[in-house]
């Protein structure tokens, strides 16, 4: 077999730089049927390093494709499995907590796949895994955020302006397994950004090598089913998406550091989590920039709470099978700072910080060719302000009174030229009471829900004090191209509350302030946003997706000094 020099110089340097070459020892020869045990001196013994660089393309498990443990929750994208949507190369690194490797997804004609399962003794109960991502992204903004942005180029901070931004990043991921109970996980990433007129470059965009998960998890058969315990930085997506994210649009992916604990039954599910944000943006005083090797831990950001999945007994609609998934769920935030206060006040030189509990639940399934989700959730908890204003220093605490409704209806025609689905989408999202002293904090907040598909693609919006209604068709003429039309309408929920990107408040040159009695003040429309997406698969390694969007936003809107926006985003992502 010809022998593939470069993956194996990379290889080499990826397991020199991650110090597995000189840290494992040799893995000891046991004696087959077939190997008398009085040879096992003639035989020279080959070291962990000499079995991975010595994988040939095509080195995939001998062995049958084994059942997947999760059963019934693997249906569908995989996400109820609790560790994201399931797919060989497309699997958030370190989500896919399975302990046997995917010998059915193998292909032997792939030389990546030579790397997804590298036995390291001679049972194959300790293997390795490597992979990696690199994307290129690239964005065009005009008037970006309605003309709220502020141009970092300019001396006079002038708004409205146009944008090119372009984003770079990297992930590296190495997954060691010691037989089918301990598993260890770890995973580099770098990132940067240039363009011209680039906004919001922050830790989010730009960082240095660093490590972006590291953890160790034990799993098992106990209590009647299939359950682990994981311990170290992670990425967390054990909930609907819409509340929580990945951050994957912007540059560098959301991680926590902390545990959970999960168990899996026939028909009930269980996982609870305690986390501290990764606090990822760190300033170098000597050389500038971010620091190497420098992420440490944001206490006052924390995200923990639990969550309980009933699967209900499967059904028939429509003359095709059903199932669907409910889902019980409590999450707590703690935020500081900016994410904090900027549903409340204006001065940005003021303090807060806010405990929000997030009580809910979420029935989602397929019913035949229909696909839904319904969800909803009561958001309670406290806001603590503290103002710096002529040397005195006050403290208010202000209860928290929000809500959201979400909600998608698609029917998937399955058996028509082109397979089109056509269906829409319905969210509301709580507002008001921002601008007082007194009195509860009615706007309902996200934080960490980043999700560029799902509710505006341009992140100018995000669920606070809004309502969408949003009809949406998709099509595939082929096997890798897929498009997506969209028309979403949005109004604010409350007219006395503004619009809020990922940014925190949209500040124009005029704002909707309460008690005035103008026209565009009491107005709640705030505009459309006609948009199409295409995905384009390559191969089974590289895709290059799209996002245009106009948003066309109301006179009331415009009065208050925003303005019609352009968005065109393209990805383009090499998974190995």
């Amino acid at each position: 077999m010809p022998k593939r020099p470069f993956p194996h110089i990379v290889l080499y340097t990826t397991l020199l730089t991650a110090g597995l070459g000189t840290t494992l020892s040799p893995a000891r020869a046991e004696p087959s049927s077939t190997t008398p045990a009085n040879t096992d001196s003639s035989q020279p013994k080959r070291s962990i390093l000499d079995r991975i660089m010595h994988t040939a393309p095509g080195g995939c498990p001998a062995e049958a494709p084994q059942p997947n443990p999760y059963g019934i929750w693997a249906r569908g994208d995989g996400s109820e499995t609790g560790f994201g949507p399931v797919s060989q190369y497309g699997t958030p690194a370190g989500m896919d907590s399975i302990s046997q490797p995917k010998t059915g997804l193998c292909d032997r004609g792939d030389p990546f796949d030579s790397y997804k399962h590298m036995k390291l003794n001679d049972s194959g109960s300790i293997w390795l895994s490597l992979a990696g991502e690199t994307r290129l992204n690239n964005w065009y903004d005009r008037r970006p955020v309605f003309g709220a942005a502020i141009d970092p180029t300019t001396s006079m901070k002038a708004r409205p302006f146009n944008s090119g931004r372009f984003a770079v990043r990297n992930l590296w991921s190495a997954d060691l397994h010691f037989g089918q109970h301990v598993r260890f996980f770890g995973q580099l990433i770098n990132a940067d950004a240039g363009g011209w007129r680039g906004y919001s470059y922050d830790g989010t965009f730009r960082k240095n090598l660093d490590l972006q998960q590291a953890f160790v998890e034990l799993s098992g058969n106990a209590v009647g089913g299939h359950g682990g315990f994981i311990f170290g930085r992670q990425q967390f997506l054990d909930a609907p998406d819409y509340m929580i994210g990945n951050r994957d649009v912007l540059n560098v992916p959301l991680s926590w550091d902390g545990f959970r604990i999960y168990e899996h039954w026939n028909r009930v599910r269980f996982d609870g989590f305690y986390f501290i944000n990764t606090k990822n943006n760190h300033t170098d005083s000597f050389r500038g920039g971010n620091s190497l090797f420098h992420d440490t831990l944001d206490y006052k950001t924390r995200l923990y709470g639990a969550n309980i999945t009933y699967a209900p007994p499967d059904f028939h609609f429509l003359g095709e099978a059903g199932y669907s998934f409910i889902n019980i769920f409590y999450y707590g935030y703690e935020l500081n700072g900016g994410p904090a206060q900027q549903t409340v006040m204006y001065n940005a030189s003021a303090l807060g910080h806010t405990k929000r509990n997030n009580f809910g639940m979420r029935w989602h399934g397929e019913a035949g060719p229909i696909s839904f989700s319904f969800g909803g959730a009561y958001q309670q908890g406290r806001f603590y302000q503290s103002y710096n204003a002529a040397n005195h220093y006050d403290k208010m605490n202000r209860h928290v009174n929000a809500w959201s409704m979400n909600g998608t209806v698609d029917y998937h025609f399955r058996h028509v030229m082109w397979h089109p689905t056509i269906g829409v989408q319905g969210d509301a999202y709580s507002g008001g009471g921002a601008r007082g002293t007194t009195g509860s904090v009615n706007t309902y907040i996200e934080p960490f829900g980043v999700n560029t598909n799902y509710l505006d693609p341009t992140n100018y919006l995000t669920g606070q004090n809004l309502i969408d209604f949003a009809p949406k068709a998709s099509f595939s003429p082929t096997n890798y191209l897929t498009f997506q039309l969209k028309l979403p309408i949005y109004w604010r929920y409350s007219t006395g509350d503004d619009t809020y990107s990922i940014y925190g408040r949209n500040i124009f040159q005029r704002q909707f302030i309460s008690g005035m009695y103008s026209a565009y003040n009491r107005d709640s429309f705030v505009g459309i946003a006609p948009q199409m997406a295409a995905s384009l698969r390559l191969g089974p390694h590289l895709t290059w997706d799209h996002h245009v969007v106009r948003f066309l936003t109301s006179h009331a809107m415009h009065q208050a000094g925003a303005h019609d926006a352009t968005y065109y985003q393209s990805s383009l992502t090499l998974t190995y």
